[in-house]
């Protein structure tokens, strides 16, 4: 952003902060900021979602989940949904401003996007993120921020925060009292490269602070992890909003301090500008009680009224007010969705029986066939309009496609009046030539705590297993002895060595938005060939971890396991015949040999002394071509 313009609104947001008393300014400090109607401030709620589309505010285009983008290693295109979501942002609050403020999730102030490092496949939450690789993730990241925010010399399109910093991946069940114990080498090298590397390069207006401790310190109130790294080390400019309730689990849970009054006083004092939450209620206390000054209060409310300065929110020239609602779910939007579904897609094996032919039989079976929800992930809008993957099998494919759920997602207990759909499902095969069986888990098995209704595991996972009723209904159609496709549908690791043992092709099909299931039947049938890689390692067993509490990163992501896995990070198959040469460190040629045109990313390694990703190129290669590629 142009200096100049930076330094306007700063000197504006000072101006119009100095005419506030300080109760005023104690209160714009917290989320559900109150209108000032003497100085012209409308109210303004700053909790706002987009993880992969205008979230819990009604339609919008529902992108793939975030884990899915990743599997794309397509910054340029992630970069481009992520203008087209703060696109319906901006619509949305323009027809929103007209009420005279803005209530949750109508706002510019994007919570998203999630770049904590996928460590352990049992996270619930692990979908939300880039995978497991900190340098993808910093480029994925830092490309969703660019996209977010936009590229006007005076003016953000929207605010990205980036979350939740930092050392933060579960358990969800202990996430308001845990302390994540973690050396200065993880520190650095794993769970803060990617946060830096987004401040470094996209300049995000704001980062989250997590739930836990670091070290023994609170990560919305730490002078090390705020004060010393995020804002002197990493130069981030920007404010920091704490996660919802954090605050009050310093003194409720980590026992940090006595009281709110003390927590607040503490957050505010190591960087925190804005509350989630009811803590910052306490502040007038806390200055009372000499835990905080004035002027500490009326800097952080410079940085807040900055920041909306530069969102134009109080400039009717701002170029975005002209935004309407016509780009909500539009046609280039949805396409454009479809693109990115079809990145998101990994082939993981294919015997030759992809691409189908079009009009064989077909059953398609299984409990996310034609499930809505495993489209849309969490954190996700409502699509008007949405395809299933069986839905979108039947478009392609005509009549000729038989289908039965087969089995419930999880363990329900089947009573004696209950249905009892596995008898279909066989009947369905038998009468195949080929089987699509569509299994995995479900946004319900795996998410955020309080989100996901999976009893004391708060919404991780116990283990990396299909749940029971799935595994049944698997070895009833594999008894068959049919051509097999096992399209697996979840947000993280399930152990599939059985399916890769035994299916003639095996895909990963990450919530995939609502056009998932039109471009999954595009790579069924080759329409499109496939192109997305793992961006996390498939492990056969959550035995072949270290305990889910340790933040140690030894023997844990394709750079420190030291067992077998079942597909390792960056795996991916095409229908092309590819052929990747390596001339010297930093040049490859990739060669396609026929089958047919592809995309194709380039992975480059390099060890130090474990393997780490150090770049990736994606490439459009034609049947016969050699492409030279330079890192």
């Amino acid at each position: 952003m142009n200096m100049d313009y930076e330094a306007l609104h700063r000197q504006r947001a000072k101006e119009l902060v100095g005419k506030m008393t300080l109760a005023e300014k104690l209160a714009q400090m917290r989320y559900e900021a109150p209108a000032i109607e003497r100085l012209g401030i409308p109210a303004y709620n700053w909790w706002n979602e987009c993880l992969h589309g205008v979230a819990r505010s009604g339609c919008a285009t529902v992108f793939p989940q975030a884990i899915g983008m990743a599997a794309s290693f397509d910054p340029a295109l992630l970069e481009t949904v992520a203008g087209a979501i703060s696109e319906e942002a901006r619509a949305k609050y323009n027809a929103y401003r007209e009420f005279g403020d803005t209530q949750i999730y109508q706002g510019l102030t994007m919570w998203s996007p999630n770049i904590n490092i996928f460590r352990d496949p049992r996270w619930g939450r692990g979908h939300e993120t880039y995978g497991e690789d900190p340098y993808l993730t910093g480029h994925m990241g830092a490309a969703f921020v660019k996209g977010l925010q936009g590229y006007d010399e005076q003016y953000r399109k929207v605010d990205a925060t980036l979350k939740h910093y930092a050392v933060h991946s579960g358990p969800e069940s202990e996430r308001h009292e845990f302390d994540a114990r973690v050396d200065e080498k993880d520190l650095y090298e794993t769970y803060l490269w990617a946060f830096r590397y987004c401040i470094e390069h996209a300049h995000p207006s704001a980062v989250m602070g997590a739930y836990n401790r670091i070290n023994g310190e609170a990560a919305c109130a730490s002078p090390t992890y705020l004060k010393k790294i995020l804002y002197q080390e990493f130069g981030f400019e920007g404010y920091v909003v704490s996660d919802c309730g954090a605050i009050c689990d310093i003194n409720e849970h980590h026992k940090l301090t006595q009281t709110p009054a003390e927590s607040a006083a503490l957050a505010v004092n190591n960087g925190c500008q804005l509350n989630c939450g009811d803590a910052y209620k306490w502040l007038k206390t806390a200055v009372a009680m000499g835990l905080l000054d004035e002027e500490t209060v009326t800097a952080a409310v410079e940085k807040l009224f900055t920041a909306r300065f530069r969102l134009g929110m109080f400039d009717e020239d701002c170029p975005y007010n002209r935004i309407s609602l016509d780009v909500v779910e539009c046609e280039e939007h949805k396409q454009l969705n479809r693109k990115m579904a079809r990145e998101s897609i990994v082939l993981l094996k294919n015997d030759g029986i992809l691409p189908l032919k079009k009009g064989c039989k077909i059953a398609v079976i299984g409990p996310n066939a034609d499930d809505k929800s495993v489209l849309l992930a969490n954190y996700n809008g409502t699509p008007s309009e949405y395809c299933t993957i069986l839905r979108g099998i039947q478009e392609y494919n005509g009549g000729n496609v038989r289908y039965a759920y087969g089995c419930h997602v999880a363990g329900k207990i089947i009573g004696a009046w209950d249905e009892h759909p596995e008898r279909e499902a066989v009947i369905a095969a038998r009468n195949a030539d080929v089987v699509v069986l569509c299994m995995g888990l479900q946004p319900c098995l795996e998410g955020e705590e309080g989100e996901v209704n999976n009893g004391s595991y708060s919404g991780d996972k116990k283990d990396l297993e299909l749940p029971l009723p799935q595994q049944i209904l698997y070895k009833e159609i594999m008894k068959l002895n049919k051509p097999v496709v096992f399209v697996n549908v979840s947000g993280s690791c399930v152990n599939l060595w059985e399916q890769d043992q035994q299916c003639n092709a095996v895909l990963q099909c990450f919530y995939p938005g609502a056009e998932g299931g039109r471009a999954l039947a595009e790579i069924l049938f080759g329409a499109y060939s496939p192109s997305g890689r793992l961006p996390v390692t498939f492990y056969r067993s959550a035995d072949d971890l270290p305990d889910f509490r340790d933040y140690s990163m030894e023997n844990r992501t394709y750079k420190f396991f030291k067992g077998p896995v079942v597909y390792p990070f960056g795996h991916g198959l095409t229908y092309a015949d590819i052929q990747e040469r390596w001339i010297d460190e930093k040049t490859a040629e990739v060669i396609n040999r026929g089958g047919m045109d592809t995309d194709y990313t380039i992975l480059r390694f390099e060890y130090i002394p474990h393997k780490n990703l150090c770049g990736f190129q994606r490439v459009h290669i034609r049947t016969g071509e050699t492409i030279r590629v330079e890192f």
